[in-house]
Parts: C-alpha cells; sequence; structure tokens
C-alpha cells in the first residue's frame, strides 16, 4: 500500500501545481478515471471493478475542482462528453464519487431556467431544466424536460431514465402543435395531459404508453378521456383504439359514432371495428377490413349490423328492428394486366336500412333518400390474337320502394370485334358495300326477381331463369349528293330459353293463372331500318355597330323507316290463346316474362323523325379579348315522334320535346321535358282510365319536367384580389398570417359558393289527375376568415310545404388540429355532432377527422 501511494505522490503534487492554470483553460479536457493511476488516497479509490467503458471530456468558461468533496464545477457553456452522451448546459457539476453529473439551465435574475440544458444522445436531442445523469449506470432523471419524437415534443415534469431505451414520466403533456415544438410559441394550443408515461425507444421504431389521458385545447380540459394511450412513432402501421365522435340524435339519444380499434395485418390487410353507440338502447357493429398490393389492386370488405330501438318499451310508440349491410370493392390496377381485369363494388343491405340509419354519415351525405341501389362484380378477358372479348358479370339490383331484388348471376358475354364485310384489301372504303359492318356475339344469362324473404332460399333458384342469346347487327352508311348521310342497318336475335309460360283462366277463382314450365324453347326475331340525314346552317349577320353581330341556326334533321314483322301471327307460333272470363279469345306469349323478353306483337311499318336544333348568336363583349363573344341559346333542342303506318289505331305516338341550355357562362343551366298527346284522351267516372281515341290534333300535355341550376360564387362579382401585391404590410393575430392596409386592419379574401337547385315535374299520362312534384334547394359555403369554413345545404318541397332536408356544418383550422360541428335541424333524422381532428399525421388516426389506410403510420388511444 505504501508503495502505492509513494508513487502517485507526483502525479498528486503536478496536478496541485497546475489546476488554477488549467481552470483557466477553454479547450476539451480528457480526464481518465477508474484506472490505478488517478488513486489519490484510500478513501478516494475507485475500485478497479468499476471501471469506466470511455473517457469523460469536460470544457467550460469557468471550470474548477474540488478535491475534498472529489468534484468538478463547469460554469458558462459547459459542456462534457462521455460516449454518446454529450450534454451542454449554463452549469454542470461531476460527481467523481458517486458517478453522477448534475446539469442546469441558464437561470433568468428570479432564478428561473430561460435556457434550458440540452443533452445529446446518438444524434437525438433532449431539452431539461435539471437533470442528473449516472455515466457508470446510464441511468437519468431530469425535470421539466422537453423530448421530441417523431412530429410530436413531450415535456414531463419529471422524467426518469432507465436504459437507452425506457423512459419513465410524470405528468407528462404530447402535442404536435407546430410553433410550439419551433418555439414559435411558449404554450401548445392543445395537448394530451397524461400523469404516468412509458417511452419505450426500438432501433426503428419508439412508442409512448400512457394511463388515463386528457385532452387540453388551450389549455381548457375537455370530456375527451381515455383510460390508456398507446402513440407509436414509426413508419409503420401501428394497432390502437379509434376516437369516436359525439352528439344528439332525436330519435336514438346521444351517441358516439366511430369508436373502434385498428390493427394492421401484414404488409397488405389492416382491420377496423367500428361502433356506433346510442343512449337509447340502439348500436351498430361496422367491421371493415383494407387490402393494398402496390401496382396489382386494392380494395375493402365492410359490414355493418345493428339494432334501432325507437320510443320507450311498453308504450305504443316503441320499435326494435335489425339492419345489415354487406359491402365489398375490388379495384385492379389498369396497368396489372391488361388483358385480364377483375372489378368488384358489391353493397348488400337490408330492406329498411336506409329508413332505419344508425350510422350518422349516411345522414349527413343525404343517403337516407336511397331508394335503389345496384352491385355488380365483373370480369374482362381480352385476347392478343383474337378479336374476341369475353365478359362475365353478376348485379345484385334492389329496389327499397317495392322490396324487389332483381339478381343477374351471372351474365356471360362473348362479343366479336366489329369487322367489315367486304372491306377492301387497299384504298378507301366507298358505297354501301365496302361500309358494311358486323357485330356479332354470343351471350348466357341467369336471372331472377325475388324478395328478401325468400332471397337465396330454394324458392328462389326454382324461380331462377336461364336463356341465351345471340346478336347479329348489321350496318352501313353512304353519302348522297354529298349532303345526305344514307345509313342502313338490321338486326337479328336468336334466343333459347329453359322456361316457358302457360296461361289459364280459373273459374273457382275468377283469375288467370301463370304456370311456369321448365322446358327448353327458342325464337328467332328480326327487324331494319333506314334513315336519312343532314346539316342545315342559317346565318344571320347584323349591321356594324349593333350589340348582336350574328345569330347561327344549326338544324340536324333524320327520317328513318323502321320495319319488324308481326311475331303475334300463328305461323310463328310465339304466341297462344286462352279463353278468357267472357269466352273470348285472349292472346299471350310464351315467352313472355322472360328473361329476354317476348318476341314483339304487331306489324311495325313507321316513319320515325327527329329534328335537332343548335342555336347560337355573337354579341359585344369588352371582357373578351377579341370584343366578341358567343352565347348558347340552346345547345340542343330536339323533337321526335313516329307514325305507324301497320298499326290499326292511333299511328301517331306522342311527341316529344327536349332542351338543354345554359347561360352565364354556363352559370345558368337550365334543362325541359315535354311530351303530348296528339290524340283527344277519354275519361271514365274515376278518372284515372283513359283511353286514346281517334280525334287526332289535340295535343294535351302529358308530361312536362323542368330543371333549374345556378352557381354562384364570390369570383362572378369581381377579380380575385391577390392581396401581396396590394398590401404590403404582413404580421400575425393570434399566430395566423394576414396583409394589412394602412389604417392596421387585417385583410383577406372571402371565398364562397352556392349552387341553386329548382325542379318541376308534372306527369299525367292516361289520368286525368296528373300528379306534381316542385323543389327547391341551396347548396353552398363559406369561408367568414382564412380558417373559419361554414357549409349548408336545404331543400324545400312546395307541394308538401315543408323542408326535406337541410344541414349545416362548421370548420374551424387551428393550428395542429381542427373542429368540426355538423347539425341536421329538419327531416326524419334530426342529428348533431362534435369532432375533433389532429392535422399531424401521427395522430390523425387517433383523433382523426378522415379514414386513411396504407398511407400514413396509425396512432391510437
Amino acid at each position: 500500500m505504501g508503495k502505492s501511494i509513494f508513487k502517485n505522490i507526483p502525479l498528486f503534487l503536478i496536478f496541485l501545481i497546475f489546476n488554477s492554470f488549467l481552470a483557466q483553460q477553454k479547450p476539451i479536457k480528457t480526464i481518465e478515471i477508474g484506472t490505478k493511476q488517478d488513486t489519490i488516497r484510500k478513501n478516494d479509490t475507485i475500485p478497479a471493478k468499476e471501471q469506466l467503458e470511455g473517457i469523460v471530456k469536460t470544457k467550460a468558461d469557468v471550470e474548477r475542482n474540488s478535491f475534498s468533496t472529489k468534484q468538478t464545477f463547469l460554469e458558462k457553456n459547459a459542456q462534457v462528453i462521455y460516449q454518446d452522451m454529450q450534454i451542454d448546459a449554463d452549469y454542470i457539476r461531476i460527481d467523481w464519487s458517486n458517478s453522477k453529473i448534475y446539469a442546469r439551465g441558464g437561470l433568468d435574475e428570479k432564478d428561473r431556467v430561460k435556457e434550458p440544458a440540452v443533452a445529446t444522445q446518438a444524434g437525438k436531442k433532449y431539452e431539461y431544466d435539471e437533470v442528473i445523469y449516472d455515466y457508470k449506470t446510464k441511468q437519468a432523471v431530469a425535470f421539466n424536460a422537453r423530448t421530441e419524437e417523431s412530429e410530436g415534443v413531450i415535456v414531463a415534469q419529471k422524467t426518469k431514465k432507465y436504459n437507452d431505451s425506457v423512459f419513465f414520466m410524470r405528468n407528462g403533456k404530447y402535442t404536435t402543435d407546430t410553433y410550439f415544438i419551433q418555439k414559435k410559441d411558449t404554450i401548445a394550443d392543445y395537448y394530451l395531459l397524461a400523469p404516468n408515461i412509458k417511452l419505450v425507444k426500438g432501433k426503428e421504431s419508439s412508442q409512448v404508453i400512457t394511463g388515463p389521458i386528457q385532452m387540453y385545447i388551450e389549455q381548457v380540459p375537455t370530456p375527451l378521456v381515455m383510460p390508456f394511450a398507446i402513440l407509436p412513432f414509426s413508419e409503420k402501421r401501428s394497432a390502437g383504439i379509434l376516437i369516436p365522435s359525439f352528439g344528439e340524435r332525436q330519435d336514438v339519444g346521444f351517441f358516439l359514432n366511430g369508436l373502434g380499434y385498428y390493427q394492421p395485418i401484414g404488409e397488405h390487410f389492416d382491420l377496423k371495428i367500428l361502433s356506433d353507440l346510442y343512449t337509447k338502447g340502439s348500436w351498430n357493429l361496422r367491421p371493415e377490413m383494407n387490402y393494398l398490393k402496390k401496382y396489382r389492386y386494392s380494395g375493402r370488405f365492410n359490414a355493418e349490423i345493428g339494432t334501432i330501438v325507437r320510443g320507450i318499451k311498453g308504450l305504443d310508440d316503441y320499435s326494435r328492428s335489425s339492419t345489415y349491410k354487406i359491402g365489398w370493392t375490388h379495384t385492379q390496377d389498369s396497368k396489372a394486366n391488361p388483358l385480364f381485369t377483375f372489378n368488384a363494388a358489391v353493397d348488400i343491405t337490408s330492406q329498411k336500412f336506409y329508413s332505419n340509419l344508425l350510422n350518422n354519415n349516411y345522414i349527413y351525405n343525404n343517403e337516407n333518400l336511397k331508394t335503389s341501389q345496384t352491385s355488380r362484380v365483373s370480369i374482362q378477358k381480352r385476347f392478343l390474337s383474337l378479336p374476341i372479348t369475353i365478359n362475365a358479370n353478376a348485379t345484385y339490383s334492389q329496389n327499397f320502394s317495392t322490396g324487389i331484388t332483381d339478381i343477374r348471376l351471372p351474365d356471360l358475354t362473348v362479343a366479336m370485334s366489329q369487322f367489315y364485310l367486304f372491306k377492301p384489301k387497299t384504298g378507301m372504303r366507298t358505297g354501301l358495300l365496302e361500309n358494311m359492318t358486323v357485330n356479332t356475339g354470343l351471350s348466357m344469362s341467369n336471372y331472377v326477381q325475388t324478395t328478401e324473404a325468400e332471397l337465396f332460399k330454394d324458392q328462389m333458384w326454382k324461380d331462377m331463369k336461364t336463356g341465351l342469346r345471340n346478336n347479329i347487327a348489321l350496318s352501313t352508311n353512304t353519302s348522297i349528293a354529298k349532303y345526305l348521310t344514307f345509313t342502313l342497318s338490321a338486326n337479328v336475335d336468336n334466343v333459347l330459353t329453359t322456361k316457358t309460360l302457360e296461361k289459364r283462366y280459373n273459374i273457382l277463382t275468377d283469375k288467370v293463372d301463370n304456370i311456369s314450365k321448365n322446358q327448353f324453347a327458342g325464337f328467332s326475331t328480326f327487324s331494319t331500318s333506314a334513315s336519312l340525314q343532314t346539316v342545315l346552317y342559317k346565318f344571320l349577320n347584323f349591321k356594324n355597330g349593333s350589340t348582336i353581330e350574328a345569330i347561327r341556326h344549326m338544324v340536324t334533321p333524320s327520317v328513318s323507316f323502321n320495319y319488324t314483322p308481326d311475331f303475334a301471327a300463328k305461323n310463328w307460333g310465339y304466341y297462344r290463346e286462352f279463353y278468357g272470363s267472357r269466352g273470348e279469345m285472349t292472346k299471350y306469349s310464351i315467352f313472355e316474362g322472360g328473361i329476354y323478353g317476348a318476341p314483339s306483337a304487331g306489324l311495325t311499318q313507321s316513319i320515325g323523325f327527329n329534328i335537332a336544333n343548335n342555336l347560337e348568336m355573337k354579341v359585344k363583349s369588352k371582357s373578351d379579348s377579341t370584343g366578341v363573344k358567343k352565347l348558347k341559346i340552346f345547345e340542343n333542342l330536339n323533337i321526335s315522334g313516329n307514325y305507324n303506318f301497320a298499326a290499326d289505331k292511333n299511328k301517331w305516338s306522342v311527341i316529344s320535346v327536349s332542351s338543354q341550355s345554359s347561360f352565364f357562362n354556363s352559370k345558368l343551366t337550365v334543362n325541359t321535358m315535354l311530351t303530348l298527346e296528339p290524340y283527344k284522351i277519354l275519361y271514365d267516372a274515376t278518372g284515372n282510365n283513359g283511353v286514346r281515341t281517334e280525334d287526332f290534333g289535340h295535343f294535351s300535355l302529358q308530361g312536362f319536367n323542368l330543371q333549374l341550376g345556378y352557381s354562384l360564387s364570390d369570383e362572378i362579382f369581381g377579380k380575385k384580389e391577390e392581396l401581396g401585391k396590394i398590401y404590403k404590410k404582413k404580421g400575425e393575430i393570434r399566430n395566423e398570417e394576414y396583409y394589412f392596409d394602412e389604417d392596421n386592419y387585417a385583410r383577406f379574401t372571402q371565398p364562397w359558393s352556392l349552387r341553386i337547385n329548382a325542379n318541376y315535374a308534372y306527369t299525367r299520362g292516361l289520368s286525368l289527375f296528373g300528379t306534381k312534384m316542385a323543389t327547391a334547394g341551396l347548396d353552398g359555403n363559406i369561408k367568414l376568415t382564412p380558417f373559419w369554413n361554414i357549409t349548408g345545404r336545404a331543400s324545400y318541397d312546395f307541394i308538401s310545404k315543408e323542408i326535406s332536408q337541410a344541414s349545416l356544418g362548421f370548420s374551424r383550422d387551428q393550428r395542429s388540429f381542427t373542429i368540426s360541428f355538423n347539425w341536421v335541424p329538419f327531416g326524419v333524422y334530426k342529428v348533431y355532432d362534435f369532432f375533433i381532428g389532429i392535422k399531424a399525421n401521427i395522430l390523425s388516426d387517433a383523433i382523426k377527422y378522415k379514414d386513411r389506410s396504407f398511407t400514413q403510420p396509425r396512432s391510437s388511444f
């Protein structure tokens, strides 16, 4: 022992002599400790078993050492480096006996920390007011620590570091406010407060796990409280709970809409299970699975099953009903396989789903007004060496008003590409023969019409009809006298079915029985037509100086002759007869109601006409660079009808008139449809059953429809101002940037848009009393400020004299989050809800405003 002390006396003396000199030096100083050479005396010796793994490097403006307490003091621009840990602070104290480093930030005149201490490890920065670091165990305790992770920052009252991977925090606040992170503001506009937080860091990802957590907005606590939170900081998708919107609906009570759980499954799948909960007992479960394979396909499976409860149990207004919905969408990437495509859009719901909605999103989108929907799955196959395309489709069509469902499972079509029958080997095609085209194909279909009660049951399969059809269409055209286009066409259909119809009058029931027979039968039909068409122009020029410079009227008249045989004749064998209730013979087709319909009855030798009009004019315009502006009076005005020479009576059909126009640079659109009955109609005593007479020339109105639409916006009433060119002064008000005028008033644009719609319809037909429909609607939005947006929608029914649908929405774009409020004050569903959506990707699915899948990392509570 004596020898050891004697050997270290020279080192001890040298250290004393140069101590004051070294304390005044700024360069980094290296202190090697934990070796035999640094032993001072027995009480100061650090055992060899506690040797450090590296070198402690220090520097400061002022540095001093205390050998009695075995401490080093660093003041002003102090720095300590040990392995991958670097601490920069205003004041640092190293206690060599306890292997502790104490660091503190810069103080103000009231001894409050104004400049934090900074610790850097593995390229990651941590800020503290105070920190105590054990450089042997690498554990640390920090106060008011600020830790940045991914897009956010955690500020904790007390943080304890157990190792490089695990941190425990007390009273921690997490926020993604960019102003707070960039230190433009000392207070975050929102934060999530948790009494206890655990931060787990990994090589590729990190995550925060908390106990009870509550959201604060502008330091005000909100009702958004959850028992725990999991915030993953990773580019990969992570599992977690999804936060709902909340509000109240008049019929089912207060609710949470969209409470759920998200779970990624492998690289290509993710699963969401959402729920809607209502205080009056209603509930809805909504599982949803998304899948994606880049450059190949993407899709989604979703379902909804729920029970809606209205009223109070035991009272007359009480009702309870169940609903379901099954959906599947699949989209193939257009570049995946150009010769084979597969797509699906399936949406199957219970009959009363849209009249008993539990998911409020349907209400805001006005889907509660749906009367029908169609689902389809389609496959298409093409060939490089064959001019053939194969299409297979399965369709499921629902009519919610009648309760009828049409199913085609499947429809198979083999179509041959159009070809010219007499195409010349060289040169241009001329004449009728060389321009003759052929289109042909073969189709097979299985079809059934059923109800929800019989869906996919034995009776449905018994009623299913199967058929095979071949179609051949020939067409050719040529020019006559340069100005006329002559077109000749023919169509042939060959049909084979597995069911036929037999009709019998039942004396006991006094009704006609329709008897379906399972047997093979077929028919062939054909028709021909010839048409002649031309285009006529008429120009009307006005004098110089006139506001209207010219008017152009373009007329496209066409006339056609159509011939179809009478397939009800006995020689065809497609029609039969049965005795009616009064003994009269009634003719019917054995293919009536068949999968491809029945052959037409009655000879058709008709002439059809159509006159299309287009009317435009040129007017002077100062706003146009050419000085002339073109206005469309009628984009399209059509008049059509036909006359059947072979008809026994009522040779004229109804006359149809339709028009389409737009005015004021297409801001106003006008569409009309008019139907005129050329014959006088006689009605019975009830006025409901009318009969067409042979008294021609009355032209009574049988139907009329008018649709108006007008779009308004701020741009109509003036040019859009570029504020940066008008006002040079720019600044902030409550962290929002504005331009200011000379009087220091904030200037900003207020973009808005408004769409006005009106619809009037009158339908009469063969009834004395017609039906009317008249509605008017508004749909618009306005930005009151650059960060406030209001949207609204309303529709008024003039017949029922009530508001049929209306909704109002407010949204506020904050610095780091969006607040939205939606309200439906009228109609069957009166509902409002409130929602908060965080902008940062790390929280946009936890406190979410829009769904995202396979795009950003998932975060959750």
